[in-house]
Parts: C-alpha cells; structure tokens; sequence
C-alpha cells in the first residue's frame, strides 16, 4: 500500500463518518436524516432520495413527495420501520415528518452515538496505517527499499494518521455543538 492509496483511503474514511454524522438528528430538520432509508420497491431495496423528492420547507418539517404516488404507503411504511424515530403523516400526495425539539436526555444519546461513529473512524483510520506499515516493512525485508526509507515513509504514514483523526475529532466537536444547540 503506497502513502497515496493510504491517504486516499483515510479519506474517504473521513467521509464516510461524516456521513454517518449526517444521519443523527438535530434540533432542525435535514433531509441528510433519511439517507439511510430504504424502501422495498418492486422488490427490490431502493434508496429512498431515489424515490421521492426530500425538501425541508422550514426548520421543523421534512416533505417527501414521491415522485411515483402509488409509492406512498410503501414510502411511509419504510420511514415508519426505520429507525429514524420520526413518524410520518400521509395527506394522499406527500409525506411530512415533523421533527419535535430534542429533550436533553435525547441531545445526550445522540452525542453519545456521535462518539461511537467518530471511534469507528478513528479505528478505520488506524487499521489502514497498520496495513500500510505492513506493507512498507514487507517492502524493506525484500529489500525493495532500505531501512531509512522505510522509517521515512512510516514518519509520513503516522503524520497523515494524526492529520485524519484530527478531522474525525473536529467533526465530532461541530456535530455535538450542532447537537446541543436549543
């Protein structure tokens, strides 16, 4: 594994905790808190951001107009067994989540579950630097590289690491400021 393909890979990791980050519930409504839903359409697993238009017209109410009608009870059968703890409302042509003030037992669970995704993060992180240290020291018993180049490139290695957990934790800090603002 070459520093590049370690850093390109550390992040899409970033990425893809961010996105996790993007589907606890704040006190306003985000379209982003269904992305993990996904309708049985024609049998088929589809995402829900495929089937419908997702608006936010204001701060407390997410709109989902699926762009197929007959879809709609199936649409809000999927929201209702997700587990995004809404409850969606049918008036026959679109579906409204209203997204109710968080108490502050709720704030903690969801900075609590911010954490956990944030830790995740992290580990992926360190697993790619541990493959990419294998990899570079495979490299130096081969003799393909020398051993000051091996320390080099491992130097490199953990400053990226420390460079993406440091994202992963300022991301971590916006998201449980985000969650914790009334």
């Amino acid at each position: 594994m070459k520093l590049a393909e370690a850093e390109s890979t550390m992040q899409k990791t970033v990425e893809s905790t961010q996105r996790s980050f993007n589907t606890i519930r704040t006190g306003r409504a985000n379209a982003s808190l269904l992305d993990k839903v996904s309708v049985d359409y024609y049998g088929s697993p589809t995402p829900l951001k495929s089937l419908a238009n997702i608006s936010t017209p204001d701060a407390t109410t997410i709109l989902i107009q699926p762009y197929d009608r007959k879809s709609l009870n199936i649409v809000e059968k999927a929201i209702s067994l997700s587990d995004v703890g809404l409850t969606p409302s049918n008036d026959g042509s679109v579906i409204r989540l209203n997204i109710p003030p968080l108490t502050s037992d709720r704030r903690k669970e969801f900075v609590k579950m911010a954490s956990k995704y944030a830790e995740e993060g992290r580990v992926a992180i360190r697993n790619i630097r541990r493959d990419a240290i294998d990899a570079i020291r495979k490299q130096e018993k081969n003799t393909e590289i020398s051993e000051d180049e091996a320390r080099d490139q491992q130097d490199k290695l953990q400053k990226l690491t420390n460079k993406y957990t440091a994202r992963v934790d300022e991301l971590l800090a916006e998201k449980e400021k985000d969650i914790m603002t009334v």
